[in-house]
């Protein structure tokens, strides 16, 4: 090639040469007609011409040799240098080893490896100028193995060689991470006797750090005699590297004692090292006092670090500073305040800065932008603000370069919910890299009814070839969620061995969830076993909640006691909801108050979810006053805990107390479960007037369609007598649900409007919305109340039957009360006793109460005593048969079951009545 130019007839100089040429030599007087011809794009000049400039220069070699150098300190253009080397062989300077060196040079920032080795080859008795350049080509090419193989040939060929050739050949170890070959070079400069050179130690430094060998860094560096301000910066960022940034805060620290001046670099350095470490946060601070002292505060690369020092350690306000006041902001800078910003939960406020780079003509948002600022529209499932920035991308030709651009945009349409788009974007990505596969396993994998998609998507994961990864068993495994998935389960299981996870502390809390969830509480609690010594809260918490869940409360509490006392692991936030979970499902108040104690010694306590999880089992133990304690002073409440308490104090016949904490509720806006609590709570305590008020609120804040709040509704109305403003809410609800049909089937039976019931039952029936047990104890209370018998049989028998719901305590309930409302006292009894469950007391109370009412002594008696083996401190009981007896005039009997209640000092809770007046 070089040839063939050299041969060439015509000049292919180029206009930027032509212009250097013109202001450095006087020019003939048509040169500047020859000028013009130039700037009008024609690039052939006249042979006259061509020749002058040849012929009137005296050092043609310091002319060529000195526009070399122009080039070296501007952007290597590949035309331009080839129109020198031209030029170079027409001069027949070309031999001069200042040009050639200076040739090979420039061809290797241009990356034209090959035409700098040529260069070189073509040299007779090249000096070590040249073979410094010629390894330093290769350096710049990333060919670091060739640079190492010149290096071996320069020394074993010649046996010359100086610090320059050690820096840089050391910057191909470095690059390439090769520490044997660090070391003998290391050996080369100690027998040499070069480790008087600062450059050449300060590269020592850097490759040892770099190296991961950063004890040798640190004995370089303290051999050093003479350290100038990047032997200090190569130590800093050397033990940042490493993951030690105390060390590198020391060295800092180290620096300003020595009286070296501190420079952007290390200052950006030492600030990145605070960055990671929040006990160092401190020591940062002092450091940005340090850069305004200097005034490095303008400085772009250090601005940066700063930003990103502020952002994780929570301090946004100081963020925003550093940034806003920085004049010169580069895509670093805008990108360090996203980041922060998101990372800080400041969504909205990223998104608003996103728009202020988008509208800068300087700064226009990278691929780095996009890759921080799409999983935010995935958060917030923004999906048209997602499906925007998917168009800018395109736009701008980022997402065809970036495939972290395009996993961004498939989990954001995943987490948004948009199947269709996330499967074209799936289907027409050019690459697929194992972070794609993963993202869309883990997105399909979250939905119950995608699950085979899920494990079809993993197969064809396993048929790429990729190698599956940590992630890929983490995505896979939510899919299995019930029993039917357990064999799937097992097989993942299976593959944690194949792929060398079975030491993972995370594989294993997963597939114990996983265990959990399929009902396999055995194979997890095994799975906890194996790794017993090395698992962490994760853990435990897995464990305690699939206690919970499965009603193995007491064994959850003694895994809290193992994991607080043997293993000495520290409860979070999670364990202790957990654990106070079943606290109340056992209602054991006394294991709740240790926990409780237990939460408050740490700061835990304070935390909004473990106080909401005190509400809760308080109010299930129905200790209402502590719950009330816990509420007043707590710290933080959120909507849940005014939520838990109108629950709360409802389920314990406290509705009054209910509605005036519902009426206290100032910060928060009421909910549906606000509402639905307060219109149960006005059940509770038959008040209308207030029903109707929180009615009157739920249609001004446009809640009346939710199904559970006109549900609600309508029983209160019920209850309360108005069966006509409880058949137009129903009727006017927009969609119907279960509950609300149950609700109005138990109004129509609770007013003895039986046949309507039964009528609204078929209508129901009809509407194909599937019965649910709840219905049935509806439609037989409406027949109880109705004397309806033949068609309360009917339902009973049919429940079973045809829709395949068995028969529960509440059903048999209904049945007894009805049977005894009509007087079918035996019938009833022998209904009891065939039962193929032992009857409860509720059973047995229905059937006491109606001997009682029809006077039967001997079944009410047999009743009586079987209430009495189930519920003895149950004084209901007790008086129902005393009264039973003083009834039938066996007064005897009656003051002996009077003496029992005095001999177990049990006390009848006193009846309460009350009234609404509404004043005038």
């Amino acid at each position: 090639m070089l040839r063939s130019l050299s041969s060439s007839s015509t000049s292919l100089i180029p206009k930027s040469l032509h212009f250097l040429l013109l202001r450095t030599y006087p020019s003939p007087p048509c040169a500047r007609l020859c000028s013009q011809r130039l700037v009008n794009g024609s690039q052939s000049l006249p042979m006259w011409y061509a020749h002058y400039m040849l012929d009137e220069m005296p050092q043609r070699a310091t002319f060529i040799y000195n526009h070399l150098k122009f080039l070296k300190k501007s952007s290597a253009n590949h035309d331009l240098l080839v129109s020198l080397h031209c030029l170079s062989l027409k001069v027949g300077c070309l031999s001069d080893v200042s040009v050639r060196t200076s040739l090979i040079g420039l061809y290797a920032r241009a990356w034209d490896l090959g035409s700098s080795l040529a260069l070189f080859d073509e040299m007779d008795d090249p000096d070590l100028i040249s073979w410094n350049a010629v390894i330093s080509a290769c350096v710049v090419n990333a060919e670091f193995h060739l640079s190492t193989v010149l290096f071996r040939e320069l020394v074993c060929g010649f046996g010359v060689f100086d610090s320059t050739t050690v820096v840089i050949v050391l910057s191909a170890v470095t690059r390439s991470c090769e520490l044997k070959h660090g070391l003998v070079l290391h050996a080369m400069v100690l027998k040499k006797r070069l480790d008087f050179d600062v450059f050449l130690c300060n590269a020592l430094v850097d490759m040892y750090a770099k190296c991961g060998d950063l004890s040798s860094s640190e004995c370089v560096f303290e051999g050093m005699k003479v350290k100038d301000v990047t032997s200090w910066n190569s130590i800093m960022h050397g033990c940042l590297y490493n993951d030690c940034p105390v060390n590198s805060a020391l060295c800092f620290r180290e620096m300003n004692r020595s009286g070296v001046k501190a420079d952007q670099v290390g200052l950006s350095c030492v600030v990145s090292a605070c960055s990671g470490l929040k006990e160092l946060f401190g020591f940062g601070i002092s450091v940005h006092g340090c850069v305004i002292k200097l005034g490095c505060n303008e400085d772009s690369s250090v601005a940066n670090s700063l930003i990103t020092l502020y952002s994780r350690n929570e301090d946004v306000e100081d963020a925003r500073q550093v940034f806003w006041k920085l004049v010169h902001k580069n895509e670093v800078s805008w990108n360090s305040i996203i980041h922060g910003l998101v990372g800080n939960d400041h969504v909205h406020e990223a998104l608003d800065v996103f728009r202020e780079m988008q509208s800068r003509i300087a700064c226009q948002p990278d691929d780095i932008t996009l890759v921080t600022i799409i999983p935010v529209f995935g958060q917030l499932r923004l999906l048209i603000h997602g499906k925007s920035m998917h168009g800018f991308a395109i736009r701008k030709e980022l997402e065809s370069k970036n495939l972290s651009i395009l996993n961004s945009l498939l989990d954001m349409y995943l987490k948004c919910d948009d199947l269709i788009s996330a499967n074209i974007l799936f289907n027409v990505m050019p690459t697929r890299d194992l972070i794609t596969w993963n993202t869309i396993i883990s997105g399909y994998s979250q939905f119950d009814s995608l699950k085979k998609e899920a494990r079809s998507f993993f197969r064809k994961l396993l048929q790429t070839g990729l190698r599956c990864s940590l992630a890929s068993i983490l995505a896979i495994l939510p899919s299995c969620t019930c029993p039917e998935d357990l064999q799937f389960g097992r097989t993942l299981h299976s593959w944690k061995y194949k792929y060398g996870f079975t030491s993972i502390v995370s594989v294993v809390n997963a597939l114990m969830c996983m265990y959990i969830n399929c009902g396999d509480l055995i194979a997890a609690s095994l799975l906890l076993d194996s790794i017993l010594i090395v698992s962490d809260v994760v853990s435990w918490n897995t464990m305690i909640v699939g206690c919970a869940q499965n009603g193995f409360y007491k064994d959850a509490l003694e895994a809290l006691e193992f994991m607080h006392c043997s293993l000495s692991l520290r409860p979070d936030p999670i364990t202790f909801v957990s654990l106070l979970s079943a606290c109340g499902n056992l209602k054991s108040l006394f294991h709740g108050k240790l926990i409780h104690g237990l939460a408050s010694k740490s700061c835990i306590g304070s935390d909004v979810r473990v106080i909401n999880a005190l509400l809760t089992m308080y109010m299930r133990c129905k200790d209402t006053e502590s719950a009330v304690a816990v509420f007043h002073f707590s710290p933080t409440t959120n909507l849940c805990s005014w939520n838990c308490m109108i629950s709360g104090l409802t389920q314990n016949k406290e509705g009054q107390k209910a509605l005036e904490c519902f009426r206290w509720m100032e910060k928060f806006e009421p909910n549906e479960m606000s509402l639905v609590g307060a219109v149960c709570a006005c059940t509770q305590s038959g008040n209308l007037r207030q029903g109707m008020e929180v009615h009157a609120y739920v249609l001004r804040s446009q809640h009346q369609n939710n199904m559970f709040i006109s549900s609600a509704l309508i029983d209160m109305y019920s209850k309360c007598g108005r069966l006509d403003i409880a058949s137009c809410v129903f009727q006017n609800s927009s969609e119907k649900s279960v509950a609300s049909w149950n609700a109005m089937i138990s109004a129509y039976g609770i007013h003895g409007q039986g046949r309507k019931a039964i009528e609204l039952f078929a209508k129901m029936s009809e509407s194909s919305i599937k019965h649910t047990k709840s219905t049935y104890i509806a439609i037989l209370l409406a027949c109880c109340h109705s004397g309806l018998i033949d068609e309360a049989w009917k339902h009973y028998n049919c429940m079973l039957e045809e829709h395949g719901i068995k028969p529960t305590t509440e059903h048999h309930v209904c049945i007894v009360d009805m049977l005894g409302r009509a007087g079918m006292i035996s019938e009833a009894f022998e209904f009891i006793n065939k039962l193929p469950v032992r009857a409860e007391s509720g059973i047995w109370g229905a059937l006491l109460s109606a001997c009682f009412d029809h006077g039967n002594v001997e079944i009410g008696k047999s009743s009586a005593e079987n209430l009495f083996c189930m519920e003895s401190v149950n004084t209901g009981y007790y008086v129902t048969l005393s009264n039973l007896y003083a009834f039938s005039g066996m007064w005897s009997n009656a003051v002996s079951v009077r003496g029992l209640i005095q001999d177990k000092k049990l006390k009848k809770p006193p009846g309460i009545s009350s009234i609404n007046v509404r004043m005038q």
